[in-house]
């Protein structure tokens, strides 16, 4: 149970988290040393982001099923305890159990603490064959898991159903209605379809598999022959593909919770309002340069008004223009510290003692 929350709380800080080392690494990598990196908040940098995230929310969500299924190989299954396949007969069982016992009878074991564990094991083996000769119990063991051992008064698969359906459909019922509460709220809107859909399809899946005699033909015909033709994988039985099925389907939700966020960005709306964004500048440029326009206007009509006292007296004129370029002169080009000290330096370099006119 806790290594499940800790499972589920990583989504809250781990993908962002690996993201943005991972997008160092990339950096260091593919940019060499010296050339500018993509600052945050670019269009590239945030188009490498959204790639990245992408992938490692992709990753996580694979190894959280892998962690499920690795969970499940290690506690075992009585099957696999007794070495024997799914649609062995009672014979077989019998045969087997038989073998192991003459294995690990306690009887065989010379030191305390061995013969405890194997004592321990040997009640285990004895519990396998019991629940697996009994075709009731078989039945219940095959879809509801371990957990039907603990469970009282049941004498008919009838009985079991009853059981597990009261610990599913209050699940089921619980889930459908926080879904709809988060769709009419608003919530969780990208992917919603996939939502319901995944959903749909685990429900049909645990009512196919809970009530009908057979194990599930996507069991028999695609996933037990792939994993037997692959991989070292022992065959899954139909509690075990349930529980992956829901830790698969919980993790999917959390995943496209992450994932909707990052496709929004790059979706044509956001994508539109970008672009509208930056057909902004060129009519603000054109406003500025109307302004531009209407204060040289303002200014040359000021200056007019300025010069009208000096119309028609040429020799004042001039005058007014002498005063202003000696103004500027003076004011101006005299005050600029390179100008000071460039004359500084031609002052500095005339020589000493020689007449005025040679100096």
């Amino acid at each position: 149970m806790s290594s499940n929350l800790l499972s589920y709380a990583g989504w809250t800080f781990l993908p962002n988290l690996v993201t943005g080392w991972l997008q160092t690494i990339y950096y260091g990598i593919t940019i060499r040393a010296g050339d500018p990196k993509p600052q945050p908040g670019t269009p590239r940098y945030q188009k490498h982001r959204r790639r990245i995230h992408i992938t490692v929310i992709l990753a996580y969500l694979l190894y959280t099923v892998f962690e499920a299924d690795y969970e499940l190989r290690r506690k075992g299954d009585f099957y696999q305890d007794l070495g024997v396949v799914h649609d062995v007969d009672d014979k077989g069982i019998k045969s087997r159990f038989r073998r192991m016992a003459a294995l690990h009878h306690p009887d065989k074991v010379s030191t305390l603490e061995n013969r405890d564990a194997s004592e321990a094991f040997f009640v285990h083996l004895k519990l396998a064959q019991d629940t697996l000769l009994n075709p009731t119990k078989r039945f219940a063991y095959d879809r509801f898991g371990p957990d039907v051992l603990n469970w009282q008064h049941c004498s008919s698969i009838h009985d079991y159903l009853m059981i597990g359906l009261q610990t599913s459909v209050p699940l089921y019922a619980g889930s459908a209605i926080f879904m709809i509460l988060l769709g009419v709220t608003g919530y969780l809107q990208w992917g919603r379809f996939w939502r319901y859909l995944t959903f749909a399809s685990l429900l049909l899946l645990e009512v196919h598999t809970l009530t009908r005699p057979y194990f599930p033909p996507i069991l028999t015909t695609l996933l037990n022959p792939l994993l037997h033709a692959l991989t070292l994988h022992p065959p899954l039985l139909p509690f075990q593909l349930l529980i992956l099925a829901r830790k698969a389907t919980l993790t999917l939700f959390i995943a496209l919770s992450q994932l909707g966020p990052v496709f929004m960005q790059s979706s044509p709306a956001s994508l539109a309002t970008t672009s509208s964004s930056t057909a902004i500048a060129p009519q603000q440029l054109d406003r500025l340069e109307q302004i531009a326009k209407a204060n040289e206007i303002e200014v040359s009509r000021l200056l007019a008004l300025d010069m009208a006292p000096f119309a028609g007296d040429e020799q004042g004129v001039k005058e007014l223009r002498g005063r202003v370029r000696e103004w500027l002169v003076q004011n101006t080009i005299r005050a600029d510290p390179e100008v000071r000290d460039a004359v500084g330096r031609a002052l500095g370099r005339r020589r000493v003692g020689a007449p005025a006119g040679g100096r």
